[in-house]
């Protein structure tokens, strides 16, 4: 008797049927939907904003943005109280506990919920992230994919895994940082499937995102061609600035706490919550610069070092604050962002200082390396920090002045508030 040929859809799903190809090819899926979902992301709340911005522009910036803050806000808190719950903050505690095998929702309407709400959100003037929404982003949809073609729990919760580090990948176009926080953070495993899976989900995400998006956080030529120095006498500089960032990052966290707990107390609902932030967001920036109307042009400003000390010192004062206000409302968007903002602020104060004492090296530089401290202490993953602001600059003398501050920041801050990070206060 002779036998029919296999139909492709037969063919193929033997070809899944054993789990290293099925990870491998699940794991380019995520990689590949991740980055779209970044750049789209992206590009919506770049839009929106720059209509907020030309907006407060021709009419009255005191009317307009805390016009725009609350509407948005409260469509935004709308739509989640209505559509998924689950969607507020950053997500890092939903993955974490997906993870752990908790019952919480990470699928297909939870992404696509997460993706429109965090738009609102960020258009709205909050002083939020995108990074965080897309590791939230990522591990939903690698979760819905695993619910279409079921497996193991290990095998489910290796791509939620890898969908959260193709998220981060594809928000920083970083990927061996997208792999170090599923490492670090996440699982924690170093086994071949959950290397090979994030590292596959990771690359093609931060692929994709640069080719559609360009660089995540549009560092211009002047900054990518800086080469920084770093010599001996700098290196007291660099301990007092990792110092700082881990005490500075330790009382954010604390603020962050304090925050939710405020907003708890009000008893206001989600939607009034969201939109109270947006207003009173809207009303602080509006008796601020024009500048920090743009929040990435705010972050490149300070990075490059084209603002003056006293103008840096009012935008790390105001971005702390106002990120407590936005992150305490439960509005959707991550603290990658505020952290790095925070820290360029930070170091490039310190860079001054050095400069007018000693007069070597670069405020640019300072800045940079207070990025990562400031994130490494408020997140402690130092390791992802240190990876993150080397891939962002591509500058390996950067490597030790990073190395030395993100580690003694994350040092203090553990030391000072032991347990509270940022994972642990997303909600």
């Amino acid at each position: 008797m002779t036998t029919l040929p296999l139909s492709f859809p037969k063919r193929f799903r033997q070809w899944l049927l054993p789990r290293r190809r099925l990870a491998i090819a699940e794991a380019c899926l995520i990689g590949l939907v991740s980055g779209l979902s970044a750049v789209l992301l992206k590009q919506s709340v770049g839009w929106f904003g720059s209509l907020r911005i030309q907006a407060s522009n021709v009419l009255p910036g005191s009317l307009v943005l805390p016009a725009v803050g609350l509407s948005l806000g409260l469509l935004c808190g709308f739509l989640i109280e209505r559509l998924e719950p689950e969607v507020t903050g950053s997500g890092i505690p939903q993955i974490k506990g997906a993870l752990a095998q908790f019952p919480i929702a990470l699928n297909l309407r939870v992404a696509l919920v997460k993706l429109v709400t965090s738009i609102l959100s960020m258009s709205a003037g909050l002083t939020l992230g995108r990074q965080g929404p897309t590791v939230h982003i990522g591990a939903a949809l690698a979760a819905q994919f695993s619910h279409w073609v079921p497996t193991s729990p290990d095998h489910r919760r290796q791509m939620i895994a890898a969908g959260a580090g193709a998220g981060l990948a594809a928000g920083f176009n970083a990927p061996l940082a997208g792999i170090l926080f599923v490492v670090e953070e996440l699982l924690r495993d170093l086994s071949n499937l959950t290397l090979g899976t994030a590292i596959l989900a990771s690359f093609i995400g931060a692929v994709v995102s640069r080719l559609l998006g360009g660089r995540s956080l549009e560092l211009n030529l002047q900054l990518t061609a800086h080469s920084s120095s770093f010599t001996a006498p700098e290196i007291p500089f660099y301990l007092l600035l990792g110092v700082l960032a881990g005490l500075l990052g330790a009382l954010f966290n604390q603020g962050l706490l304090a925050s939710l707990t405020f907003y708890e107390r009000l008893n206001l609902s989600l939607p009034m919550r969201i939109g109270l932030a947006g207003m009173i967001s809207g009303c602080v920036v509006a008796l601020l610069p024009i500048a920090f109307r743009n929040n990435s042009g705010l972050r490149e400003l300070l990075i490059t070092g084209n603002a003056s000390w006293q103008f840096t010192s009012v935008a790390f004062v105001a971005y702390f604050i106002l990120t407590l206000v936005a992150y305490g409302s439960g509005a959707p968007g991550g603290l990658f962002h505020p952290s790095l903002v925070l820290g360029a602020a930070l170091g490039y104060l310190v860079g001054v200082g050095q400069s007018h004492l000693l007069g070597l090296g670069s405020p640019t530089s300072y800045a940079l390396a207070g990025m990562g401290a400031f994130f490494s202490a408020v997140s402690k993953v130092p390791v992802t920090a240190i990876v993150i602001v080397f891939e962002m600059t591509t500058n390996f003398n950067l490597v030790l002045p990073l190395m030395i501050s993100c580690v003694v920041s994350y040092l203090i801050a553990d030391k000072v508030a032991k347990g509270h990070s940022i994972s642990a206060c997303w909600s």
